[in-house]
């Protein structure tokens, strides 16, 4: 850098702080808006992170690998559309880089009976303990989990075992329509009643080992085979290989988002609300920071009358208030992200309780993610409104008549 360019920037330090009340308030502007922004985003992302989640370990894993048209079928435990020796295909999946992983559910709907009333269910046939390695977000208010010394043990949601007054011991029979129209009915005994992300799942649902389901259907197929991985960041690698693992059989891979339509549009309306938030604090910083600017240039008009007759061309004053500005950006920015991360990891380490989402049982303790993404697009946006803050302020003094810009002040 030149000897000039080192003297234009040391005369703009100077400058910005000559009226260092003045300063100090446009830098808190700045900075309290970068922090803002980096608090608002570590927020809604951790909510996004700490939602995907609980979707996962709660109901649908990672990934699940089901026939085509099954989902689009009307009957939920259609054996039109069974994986016919699903170990087999589990053993293939298993071995998979990144997969933790592999079970297998067969999906059924029924009635549940309690001796005096019937209701309505769906049901899984599960793997009890590798469902509860996918299942840590499902919590048990009553009772245990299934495990796989549990023959005739059944779990319900909360919303079931309200509806049917159970407690934790009590019979039931299932009752689950087979192929032809038959019924097959099995006693159960009840084990657990657990609590997941979803009141509505919760209400309807019941789920009993896979042995048992696959003795009232009468089949050793599966209808769903779910993959859970190590991290959740590898889903859309895992699913392009998988696809490419059963590539050739009728086979559909959904990931986890595909899977949760709640999630899909919780994302979009909460990034909706964080791009208006981020343009609300972009002009509260212009503003601040363009009434800062234009009280300090009509101090200073003098100054640039007298800068324009010693021969400075418009270009020049015009120059030294941008840098101005931009250095009281830098400053700014810089101050709002040291403030943004120390006030992250506080909260952070604190953790802000949060009521259950619309339609889900279970609150959660809200954190704030700091990703560097995040940090340097707050930075950035607090950089461009300081900016563009000084573009009409400078045009202006920078056009100012030399005659007129001397008398003022006289």
């Amino acid at each position: 850098m030149t000897v000039v360019a080192w003297s234009r920037l040391a005369l703009a330090l100077r400058n910005i702080f000559r009226h260092r009340a003045r300063t100090v308030a446009t830098l808190g502007a700045i900075g309290l808006g970068v922090a803002s922004l980096i608090l608002a985003g570590g927020f809604v992302q951790d909510a996004f992170v700490q939602l995907g989640e609980a979707t996962i370990h709660s109901q649908t894993g990672h990934i699940q690998l089901t026939r085509e048209g099954f989902r689009a079928s009307r009957a939920r435990a259609s054996e039109l559309h069974l994986i016919e020796n699903p170990d087999h295909f589990k053993s293939l999946l298993a071995s998979e880089p990144g997969v933790d992983q592999v079970v297998a559910r067969i999906n059924f709907s029924g009635v549940l009976n309690n001796g005096k009333r019937d209701l309505a269910i769906i049901g899984d046939g599960i793997e009890p303990d590798g469902e509860a390695r996918i299942g840590s977000f499902m919590r048990y208010t009553q009772g245990r989990p299934l495990t796989d010394s549990d023959s005739d043990g059944v779990v319900v949601g909360e919303g079931v075992a309200h509806t049917l007054d159970l407690k934790i011991g009590d019979r039931v029979t299932l009752l689950i329509s087979v192929a032809q129209g038959a019924v097959n009915t099995q006693d159960f005994e009840l084990v657990g009643v657990f609590q997941s992300f979803s009141k509505e799942f919760d209400a309807r649902a019941v789920r009993v080992p896979l042995a048992a389901t696959r003795q009232l259907l009468d089949t050793q197929s599966a209808h769903v085979l779910v993959i859970t991985l190590k991290q959740t960041k590898d889903t859309e690698r895992v699913v392009e290989s998988v696809r490419a693992r059963v590539a050739g059989e009728d086979f559909e891979v959904l990931s986890w988002k595909k899977l949760s339509d709640f999630y899909e549009k919780t994302i979009e309306l909460y990034s909706s609300q964080f791009g208006v938030l981020r343009l609300i604090i972009l002009v509260m910083v212009v503003l601040s920071v363009t009434n800062s600017i234009n009280l300090t240039l009509f101090e200073r008009t003098r100054e640039f009358g007298t800068l324009r007759a010693l021969g400075a061309r418009s270009a020049r004053v015009f120059e030294l208030i941008m840098m101005e500005t931009a250095m009281l950006g830098l400053i700014g920015v810089s101050a709002g992200m040291v403030l943004g991360c120390v006030l992250a990891l506080v909260v952070s380490a604190i953790g802000i309780p949060m009521p259950p989402p619309p339609n889900s049982n279970v609150g959660y303790l809200a954190a704030v993610r700091l990703a560097p993404a995040d940090v340097l697009s707050a930075a950035g946006i607090g950089l461009v409104a300081s900016c563009l803050a000084g573009v009409a302020p400078a045009r202006r003094a920078s056009r100012w008549p030399v005659v007129d810009a001397l008398r003022q002040g006289t």
